[in-house]
């Protein structure tokens, strides 16, 4: 069953059917796509993946409408200790996000805030260099946007992704995620077109806990998917 709620923003779009964990990426794409296929064919559609988990999804995606595939990269701040806690996230264009109830529940200083984001900032550099093949980013403006991760808990993440691509200026903004807490969902939806989620949930404490399979996504793969769908898309656009 399916419904939708109209906020400040745009739509949220939540598909509350499963009775069950999603088997991996792979099918949570596929099943992505099947809800995004009015758009399907549209001469102005790009798949942004946020890396590494959110690629095999956005490369199903792509796949079944026709749009290109790239990679929009971010970042989360883990907490000192407890990496898998967001306490914010940074994107390449030097957004940051951040979560101040996290921060001042655990008392974190601005030195060690600042310590975490130098670290992560080098990881935005390396996979920058390793996952565009020596290409500049993507032409967003004018462009329809997907936006895709595997999953939402903070939204931290996903806010920051959503604050780097507006400066950009997409023509419209559609965020798909398998999972997230419907909290974050509402909240993002006040920032872009629509958000699409196909199991909202309260149980969040992992969102590795929605899938069977729920391996990491290597840099190898990355890089395969990518181009992958640069080739499909090449062969799509010259046929058209």
């Amino acid at each position: 069953m399916s419904g939708a709620k109209r906020g400040l923003g745009g739509e949220y779009m939540r598909m509350e059917r499963r009775d069950r964990r999603f088997e991996n990426r792979t099918e949570a794409g596929k099943l992505l796509a099947a809800q995004l296929s009015d758009h399907q064919d549209l001469t102005n559609g790009l798949v942004l993946a946020l890396p590494r988990g959110g690629v095999p999804i956005g490369f199903e995606i792509a796949s079944h409408l026709h749009f290109p595939l790239d990679v929009w990269l971010v970042r989360k701040l883990g907490v000192p200790d407890r990496p898998e806690l967001a306490m914010g996230a940074i994107a390449a264009s030097g957004v940051k996000v951040m979560n101040w109830d996290v921060v001042k529940w655990l008392n974190i200083s601005p030195e060690s805030i600042e310590q975490v984001v130098a670290k992560e900032s080098l990881e935005l550099q390396r996979r920058e260099n390793l996952y565009r093949f020596g290409q500049p980013p993507p032409r967003i403006a004018g462009q329809l946007v997907i936006l895709v991760d595997d999953g939402i808990a903070t939204g931290a993440t996903m806010q920051a992704a959503i604050a780097s691509l507006r400066q950009h200026q997409p023509q419209r903004i559609i965020v798909a995620v398998p999972v997230a807490s419907p909290s974050a969902c509402e909240e993002i939806q006040q920032e872009v077109d629509q958000v699409v989620c196909l199991l909202p949930t309260e149980f969040l404490d992992s969102i590795g806990r929605w899938y069977e399979d729920f391996d990491q996504t290597s840099d190898q793969e990355v890089r395969h998917f990518l181009a992958e769908a640069a080739r499909q898309f090449q062969v799509f656009s010259a046929s058209r």
